[in-house]
């Protein structure tokens, strides 16, 4: 008989509605229940597409024995983290606090009101590798709880003191020289031999890439530049990216980006879209362009929903394994291609007999272009015929604002400088997607099936979707674009602003948990803090208003220490800070659509770091284009820092002599 979360909206919820365990959804029935009964909360945290928490489930949630102990003395909650950010915010805080680290599923039990005093991630059904079994760890907890309860209560207090105590200290400005010494602390952390940063598993560092990119075109820091450019030449040749069909998975679990983890989220690529985009933007890589093309053809094609927005995952696993749907052997290679080109996409793709992964398959790695790229192609295309007979991984549809707010901005923008019209049109639907589902009553983080949750937008939210409506009036020219990205942002400063230096993570009128989350650092995708940062200075940039760029400063701020000490988790920040201090330039493209795309192409061409861009018709009713005319009946870009503008150009070879500092070319 399926439990509570039968009727809950998130995929991953309900993928443990048939669950013996008697779950609840986090609320305050569910806690009342807790206090009523005198018992302990279970609070299980994952997502859909994450492999370990399907494993858990499946040995110890549909476990009856297992479930009948959680239901007797626990009060389960389980929650999806993409769903609730800020009660998983709280509560890896508190996994890292008493564990030294933290992951997905997340365990922790809490007392009635919601204090923790147990955290952990996955544990197995059986006592293994020194850790103990769920069943004997449930037990322990239990009989502490019945049995030690004041020491329970101590632990608990503990814990919430530190938790409260942790907050960001406000640090102090982040100018040319900290940014620097950014690029001299991620070259100290670079992996010359195998590209990335630190060792297994490897994450793509979209974030700092981006960083790294903006200083290199500030600055002309061939360091920089040349981090990036390792790191996206690895990423994109081995097994991380897939080769056949486009996409990134989540992460590397061996050094030399060969094995994935195989889920793939939309927010990576998302970043990645945008990273692959920007390096070939600066050094013209065939690799870049073939990257960044791909990847958004893979948004649009793998997470586009029917309702416009963008899915949030593909789950790593299909008919109960992870991979299967992305490794080959040799003697499947030649089934599909014959032996001569089996034998000749085995050697190109590193398909090998004992294999790159598990049980004699591989992953396909293409760490050379094809020497006959006819037959790649026709390679490329059999084998993804083939695949395509395979059990597909699951899709998690739900739909994320933050993270469709950065497919947005990424699509916007390559879709213009890739002459891609599809990107650019999915861009605009999913953003009103957000608009009529999301924004219609409150902001909403997530919706399915066009049908909003009940879940509230968060500070990564508000930053997200404000960039990318900002990055949409880019594109259109339609001054509402701009309306609703100030709602965000004021929203922004009246309900997140913390009096002393930054941003919450959630607003003052959100549900108050035990402690309110604020963390500035950049993790899989950007903080609260930077999303909100970045969005507030492009707003500044376009209508001149401080206010916003003050807010946006005073973000950057509070994220110094951080920024300063581990850059590596404050790529975002720093990207911004790189803005800030190149100006950003202002361009303003007039003119008709037909007419002014290539000014348009020519002005996203330009490097400078975070310049914002917005084309439309003479009369557009927004600050940027205030006086700007046509010149002698022709399209026309003017290039401004502060609104003070240089004299307007009509060719985009003239505009593209404007250099990445925002000064004229040698």
């Amino acid at each position: 008989m399926p439990n509570r979360l039968a009727v809950a909206t998130s995929p991953y919820l309900q993928q443990h509605a048939d669950n013996p365990v008697d779950w609840w959804e986090w609320s305050d029935e569910a806690l009342a229940a807790a206090q009523e009964l005198d018992r302990p909360i279970l609070l299980s945290v994952g997502y859909a597409a994450c492999h370990w928490c399907h494993v858990m489930a499946h040995e110890s949630f549909e476990d009856a024995t297992t479930a009948a102990y959680m239901n007797d003395n626990f009060v389960n909650i389980k929650v999806d983290r993409e769903e609730r950010p800020d009660i998983d915010a709280v509560y890896m805080s508190a996994t890292q606090a008493m564990t030294g680290q933290g992951g997905w599923p997340m365990t922790c039990v809490l007392t009635p009101t919601g204090e923790p005093f147990f955290a952990g991630t996955y544990f197995p059904p059986e006592p293994r590798q020194g850790t103990p079994a769920f069943t004997q760890v449930l037990q322990a907890l239990a009989e502490a709880w019945r049995d030690r309860r004041g020491e329970v209560l101590q632990v608990s207090n503990d814990v919430l003191a530190h938790l409260q105590a942790n907050v960001d200290p406000v640090g102090g400005a982040v100018g040319p020289a900290q940014l620097d010494a950014g690029v001299e602390a991620l070259a100290k952390q670079y992996d010359a031999e195998a590209a990335g940063f630190g060792a297994s598993p490897k994450f793509p560092p979209s974030m700092v890439l981006e960083f790294l990119l903006r200083n290199a075109a500030r600055t002309g820091s061939q360091p920089a530049l040349d981090m990036v450019t390792g790191t996206c030449e690895a990423m994109a040749r081995g097994g991380l990216y897939d080769q056949l069909s486009g996409g990134f998975a989540r992460y590397s679990v061996d050094r030399f980006w060969r094995v994935p983890h195989f889920e793939k989220m939309l927010y990576d690529n998302a970043l990645l879209l945008r990273v692959y985009l920007h390096w070939w933007r600066q050094t013209g890589s065939p690799l870049a362009e073939r990257v960044a093309r791909e990847t958004g053809r893979f948004i649009l094609a793998e997470l586009m929903t029917p309702e416009g927005g963008f899915a949030s995952a593909l789950d790593a696993d299909s008919d109960g394994r992870e991979g299967t749907f992305y490794v080959w052997n040799p003697n499947q290679l030649a089934r599909v291609l014959g032996a001569q080109d089996g034998a000749w996409a085995a050697q190109l793709l590193g398909v090998t007999g004992p294999g790159t992964f598990e049980d004699g398959y591989s992953t396909l790695q293409l760490r050379a272009d094809p020497d006959d790229p006819a037959r790649w192609e026709s390679v490329r295309i059999r084998l993804l015929a083939a695949r395509a007979e395979r059990t597909r991984p699951a899709r998690d549809d739900k739909v994320v604002a933050s993270w469709n707010g950065l497919a947005i901005t990424a699509l916007a923008e390559a879709g213009v400088l890739l002459d891609e019209p599809e990107f650019g049109e999915a861009a605009v639907t999913a953003a009103q997607l957000l608009v009529d589902v999301h924004l219609a009553d409150g902001f909403a983080r997530t919706s399915r099936d066009g049908v909003a949750g009940t879940n509230t937008g968060v500070l990564e939210d508000h930053g997200a979707v404000a960039e990318a409506f900002l990055a949409v009036l880019g594109i259109t020219g339609e001054a509402v674009w701009l309306d609703r990205a100030r709602l965000l942002l004021d929203r922004v400063i009246e309900r997140f602003v913390d009096p002393a230096g930054g941003f919450f993570d959630t607003a003052d009128d959100a549900e108050a948990l035990v402690v309110r989350p604020k963390d500035a650092s950049d993790n899989a995708y950007p903080s609260g803090t930077s999303a909100a940062v970045a969005g507030l200075i492009s707003f500044a940039a376009i209508t001149g208003e401080h206010r916003y760029r003050a807010a946006a400063e005073s973000g950057i701020a509070s994220a110094a220490n951080i920024a300063t000490q581990v850059p590596r988790f404050a790529g975002w920040t720093l990207a911004a800070a790189e803005a800030v201090v190149a100006g950003p330039l202002e361009v303003a493209i007039v003119g008709g659509a037909g007419e002014r795309i290539e000014l348009h192409r020519a002005a996203l061409g330009l490097s400078s770091p975070g310049a914002v861009v917005v084309a439309g018709e003479v009369g557009l009713e927004i600050a940027l284009f205030d006086q700007r005319e046509l010149v002698d009946g022709h399209a026309a870009a003017y290039v401004c820092e502060g609104f003070v503008c240089r004299r307007p150009v009509t060719a985009p070879d003239d505009l593209r002599a404007v250099s990445s500092a925002g000064r004229p070319a040698d």
